[in-house]
């Protein structure tokens, strides 16, 4: 080993005596020390900000569930309401069929009956027209006009 080497390496040492002697080292481990502190409040920081994320996650998901399911009801709810509106509108519309037959059927009867009582009449007033004029050809007298008036009454009430 030279002598510069030996010279260097007792400075060097003198150094770390004095450095030591001052109290560096306790700055330097109190600088450690901190930085270590504010590196460990920092992790703890960004650990319970990564565990509220977390939470807001699962809240949302748990939202998002829950409406989807809140969604889905109403869809089955709407579908359903849906199916018994169409229902109630055909048994409306049914029943409003089957009541204007029914309306129909009994203003075609009524016309029927009316036609068959028009017939009647006009069949029952030629007939008492004919009688008349064939009673009164062949009877004369008050017994004629007598007998004219009861046939054609009599005629009048068989064809009604």
């Amino acid at each position: 080993m030279a002598l510069a080497e030996v010279w260097v390496a007792v400075a060097f040492v003198v150094f770390v005596g004095i450095v030591l002697y001052a109290g560096a080292h306790r700055s330097i481990a109190a600088g450690l020390d901190k930085r270590g502190a504010r590196i460990a409040a920092e992790l703890e920081e960004a650990r319970r900000l990564k565990e509220e994320a977390q939470k807001l996650v699962a809240e949302f998901k748990r939202k998002q569930r829950e409406a989807e399911a809140e969604a889905e009801s109403i869809i089955t709810g709407a579908k359903a309401e849906a199916e018994r509106l169409a229902a109630d509108a055909k048994a409306k519309i049914e029943d409003f069929v089957a009541r204007r037959t029914r309306m129909a059927e009994e203003k075609i009867a009524q016309a029927e009956q009316q036609a068959i009582s028009d017939v009647r009449s006009i069949a029952a007033d030629a007939a008492a027209k004919a009688a008349e004029g064939l009673l009164a050809v062949g009877a004369t007298g008050e017994a004629g006009a007598r007998l004219v008036s009861n046939a054609i009454s009599e005629v009048k009430s068989k064809l009604n």
